[in-house]
């Protein structure tokens, strides 16, 4: 009876396979032993249901063992017994480096049921829909800027449209992206993604890899995600031309949000392939999560005209300075982990430019300013009716001192799987930037 044994590194890097795995799943070892993940053998969807579980199982208890299906290189069905345990590099009394799995082929027909929840998952997974976050979020703090200002001086109807219209608008970016980078061959190319407990955090989305979705449907995802998009920005620009009474705020959202479609489009589409152009990927990141997003926001919910070159038109840009940054910081970070591979594929981002190590200081640049930038509104958002100097500096002061943390463990493991920590925290950290300006914005509970 054949038997395959398989061991991989926690995040699902494949690290030794036997004769019998190369015989069962019909793959050779040098076409997987450090350049797959165990789950190229499974149904992504039996991937994002059951393996968390079976993994939490082999931890607490010491083993796994059930029945599943695999699927070999050729497509064919495998039912299969398995046995999952956990692998202790250096004895069981250190840090866990990884598991083993051991698979028996059976003869009896396992079926593995796929409930609702996991279809959901599924489409989070293939849009990343966490990561919309960083423009969501943004949007409400312009909400809150004018709110803060005084009554009735935004029309809330036009905020769920614009929040509705940019989310799908960022959804297709994202769906978009995906696609591109495997026609490129960038994510065939990348094995160093950091995927902790089965989130994706860099690499893309690893969707079409787990075979939940195909190149083509993933295209039509990102077109009809695109479409939707477009449908509410036409209710948008009637409402806002409704609302103000003037074409002026239209033309504005207009420009801004075509912008937007274009850097988020050409962000990895050809023939531009803003990430590839050392340094133009992360200027469009900048704009588009940034001083367009917040302007475009003014223009889109404001009861009153913004006129060119006004100053709230230069509030409205200087707000976004540093949600800009921030949210640059996050794909700047997110680099690290896949700099061999997108330099490989002509992926010529700030990272593969400047080096990992001396980039290592580009991220604590653009944190500083961010924070600088945001300290230096003080004096201008004084004006508000409910607004605190003094709560605005603390609280800036405190996530300054996170995001220093944040780059201590940049600085050290910057070339190590532990960096993972500080992206996920760098994330983290333009969402509690965003919902402290929500705050600060609008103190209307003190």
């Amino acid at each position: 009876m054949k038997r395959s044994v398989i061991t991989c590194d926690m995040e699902g890097r494949v690290l030794t396979m036997n004769r019998g795995a190369e015989e069962i799943f019909g793959y050779k070892k040098d076409e997987i032993i450090g350049k797959k993940r165990v789950s190229i053998f499974s149904p992504g969807e039996i991937v994002i249901q059951n393996v968390a579980t079976w993994l939490s199982t082999a931890d607490k208890m010491g083993e796994f063992i059930g029945k599943t299906y695999f699927l070999k290189k050729d497509g064919s069905k495998i039912n299969a017994k398995i046995r999952i345990t956990p692998l202790f590099g250096n004895g069981k009394d250190k840090p866990q480096t990884g598991y083993c799995g051991e698979t028996t082929v059976i003869d009896e027909t396992v079926e593995v049921p796929i409930n609702f929840l996991t279809k959901i998952i599924k489409g989070v997974a293939i849009t990343r829909i966490p990561f919309t976050s960083a423009s969501i979020f943004p949007m409400l703090a312009i909400a809150s800027y004018y709110a803060g200002l005084g009554d009735g001086l935004f029309s809330t109807l036009n905020l769920i449209l614009a929040v509705f219209g940019v989310l799908m608008l960022h959804l297709s970016s994202n769906v978009f992206n995906d696609y591109f980078d495997v026609s490129d061959g960038t994510d065939e190319a990348n094995n160093e993604y950091f995927q902790p407990g089965g989130a994706a955090i860099t690499g893309g989305s690893r969707a079409i890899e787990l075979g939940i979705i195909t190149l083509e449907k993933t295209k039509t995802v990102a077109t009809l995600l695109l479409t939707t998009s477009l449908i509410i920005a036409g209710g948008l620009f009637y409402n806002i031309y409704t609302t103000t009474g003037s074409l002026y705020n239209v033309y504005g959202a207009f420009l801004i949000g075509l912008t937007g479609l274009f850097l988020g489009y050409f962000y990895t589409g050809r023939p531009l392939r803003l990430v590839a152009r050392r340094g133009l990927g992360e200027l469009a990141i900048f704009l588009a999560f940034g001083p367009m997003l917040t302007l475009g926001t003014g223009y889109a919910i404001s009861v009153e005209t913004i006129t060119l070159y006004s100053p709230e038109f230069y509030m409205l840009l200087s707000l976004g300075v540093p949600f800009g940054l921030l949210t640059t910081n996050i794909l700047f970070i997110n680099q690290f982990p896949d700099a061999e591979s997108d330099a490989q594929t002509g992926k010529n981002h700030l990272v593969v430019t400047l080096g990992k190590k001396a980039s290592r200081w580009g991220y604590l640049l653009i944190l500083s300013l961010a924070f600088y930038s945001s300290v230096y509104l003080t004096s201008l958002l004084d004006v508000h009716q409910y607004f605190s100097s003094q709560f605005f500096i603390i609280g800036n002061s405190a996530l300054y001192l996170f995001g220093l943390y944040i780059f201590s463990n940049l600085y050290r493991n910057y070339e190590k799987r532990e960096l993972v920590n500080s992206n996920i925290n760098t994330i983290v950290l333009q969402s509690l930037f965003s919902i402290f300006y929500i705050l600060s914005l609008n103190l209307f509970f003190i």
